[in-house]
This record gives structure tokens, sequence and C-alpha cells, in this order.
């Protein structure tokens, strides 16, 4: 007779690690209660039980925000999935619609989030403090819920870049079509990432959604990069040791890996795109009030001062300062990004992608 496997030892053989409650805590296989509590704690209704996260967030990131999460409520235990690949998380939880393992999608672009929605798996909920966002960042019925931005930059291996390319950084994301810089990019896989799906939508709105113009640049690009790498970190991590010379990708995660002495810098091309990061629960949850408190709680100002700090992220609350460094939406030079548009045409631009690059 085949064994029955409970939520957690299934979870488990996923690979999800359970977070302990110590903020900034070590994942560790089971978590430990805590008597802590803060405001936010002492004024909801009391709420327990067991929430399953799928995350886009980095391991440190997870650890910390997670930790404070529990303080905040620390009857609500959180088994978290980190996989920083969105693409992968919203695949999964399709895949999964029959049977949802999942109660929380964190992380990653509003456009894996805002497909989900449509196809209705994910609960709607708006929460309290969702006031304090504006619409621009949340879905109107609350389907999902913006808690952070980012702006799409370019990394670069200080070393290389000097002896190869006389330095010269890239002022447009055209510069990046020069032959010198051939084998010496790489690219979050657009297929997988949010920033290589934005990388490409960002060229599209650059020239006014002419999709010809967007994929001529493209394919002129495509014989510039090296590797399309599956996630966005990982793209970072072969700049950070030299293997290639620079990489469009995200401007925070590029001053955190500056912030560990790694010999790279970051620049803002003109014309460039940004996201929203968003929460949004699966529908199907089997905790919903606890659910609802974790998305609640996301975008509290506490959350989102933790998340500037562990991240360098942008916040969708005004009363959150950015980090230092941190370049902000109103400093940059940004395109008429159009989200909807971007996600409800996500598939077919993509199929576009592989069709002029051939892939």
């Amino acid at each position: 007779m085949t064994p029955v496997l409970d939520r957690r030892t299934f979870l488990k053989g996923l690979g999800v690690v359970t977070v302990a409650a110590a903020c900034g805590g070590a994942a560790t296989p089971t978590a430990t209660s805590t008597a802590a509590t803060s405001t936010a704690a002492a004024t909801a209704a009391p709420v327990a039980g067991t929430i399953s996260v799928y995350s886009a967030l980095n391991e440190s990131t997870n650890n910390e925000f997670f930790g404070a999460f529990k303080k905040a409520f620390p009857n609500v235990t959180v088994n978290v999935l980190p996989l920083a690949a969105a693409g992968e998380l919203q695949t999964r939880i399709k895949t999964e619609a029959a049977s949802p393992k999942a109660d929380i999608f964190i992380g990653g672009s509003s456009e894996f989030h805002d497909p989900l929605g449509k196809a209705g798996l994910l609960e709607a909920y708006i929460a309290p403090n969702a006031k304090d966002i504006d619409a621009k960042f949340k879905e109107a019925t609350g389907l999902w819920t913006g808690w952070y931005t980012g702006i799409f930059g370019f990394i670069s291996n200080n070393d290389r870049l000097s002896k190869e390319l006389g330095n010269k950084k890239p002022a447009t994301w055209d510069d990046l079509l020069d032959p010198s810089w051939k084998g010496k990019l790489v690219l979050p896989d657009p297929v997988k990432t949010g920033g290589g799906y934005i990388f490409i939508a960002t060229q599209i709105f650059r020239f006014n959604k002419d999709e010809a113009k967007a994929m001529d640049f493209m394919k002129k690009l495509h014989a510039n990069i090296a590797q399309y790498v599956a996630t966005s970190p990982g793209a970072l991590t072969l700049i950070d040791q030299g293997q290639f010379v620079g990489c469009p990708n995200w401007a925070h995660d590029i001053l955190t890996e500056k912030g560990k002495g790694n010999p790279i810098d970051l620049s803002i091309p003109s014309d460039t795109g940004f996201e929203v990061g968003a929460v949004s629960i699966v529908k199907g949850t089997k905790n919903l009030a606890a659910a609802q408190a974790l998305v609640n709680w996301s975008i509290t100002k506490e959350a989102g001062e933790l998340n500037v700090k562990l991240s360098n992220r942008g916040s969708t609350r005004t009363d959150v300062a950015p980090a230092a460094g941190s370049p902000k939406l109103s400093d940059v030079k940004l395109v008429n990004y159009d989200r909807q548009w971007a996600t409800d045409n996500k598939d077919r631009l993509l199929k576009l992608w592989q069709q002029t690059v051939g892939l």
C-alpha cells in the first residue's frame, strides 16, 4: 500500500525550508514558536497554523523577512520553497491547480502573478494596508498587491570593462549592439525570469510598441550574448567572477553585490524599465487567515523598511525611504511601461522572441 504523505513531508521532499522564529535565523527543518509580539500582532485577530510560501526572493531575504513576520505572528509556521526564478514558481502553481501546494506566492514581478489571477488561480484579497499603496502598484480587486519596485540597470565587471572596453559603460541599450561586446554579455533568460522578460518589454516600449524594431534589436543583441542564464542572481555571479563583462539586471541586486565588495559597478542606461514585485494568495489555500495576515503584513511600513534594508529594492509605500545610493523611479529616464499590456502579451512576445533569435 502506497504511504500517504502529509503536507509537510511532501513539501520537505520538494526542498522546502521552514523559517525559524528568530529574525535572521537560519532555515531549519522545524520551526520553533516565539513569545515575541509586535504592534501588528497585538492589533490583529489571533492567527495560527501553517502556511506554505513559494518565494522568488533570495535566501537571506527569505530568512530575515519571514523571521520578522514570525515575530509579528508567533503562532504561524511558515514553510518556504525558495526558487529565484519567478517563472518556474508560476508554472508550478499552474500545474498544481487541481491540488494546490502553496498558500502564498511572493516576489517576482506582477507579470507572473497577474496571469494566475486571470486564470482563477489566485484568491482576491484587498488587504487593509493596501489603502496606502498607489493604484498603479496593485490589482484593483486584490488578486495581487505590489510591495516593492525594482529598476532595470546594467552590471559591469570593473577589471574586464577597463581592459577590454576602455571602461565605457552603456549610456543606452543600443550601446550593447557594438561588436566590441560580442561574447562578453549574459542576460537572464526571458522565459524563466521576470528580469529577462521585462528587458524585452522595455525594448518594445522604447520603440513605441513597434515590435518589428524591438525584435530587430533583440536579434542584433543576441549576436553579442554568450549565455541566457536561468536566474537573475546566477547572471550576477558570472559578472562578479569576471567570467563575462556585463549583464542587464536589477539595480537593487547589483547594489547588493557591490556592497559585498565584488569588483563590479552599476549603471542605468536611459529609457529603461522597472518591475512591481507582488504578493498573492493561491486559490485553495488551506489557511486563508494566515495567508491574508502575511499579505497585509508585507505591505506595512515595517516590512517595507526591512525589505529595503535587506535587498536595496524600492518600496511601493511613500513613507519608506530608499536605500542609500539606490536609484529612485523619479531619478532615471523610464520608458512608458504599459504593465498590463506587457502582462497580457507576455506569452506571445516570448514566442516571438524565441522565433526571432532561433531558440
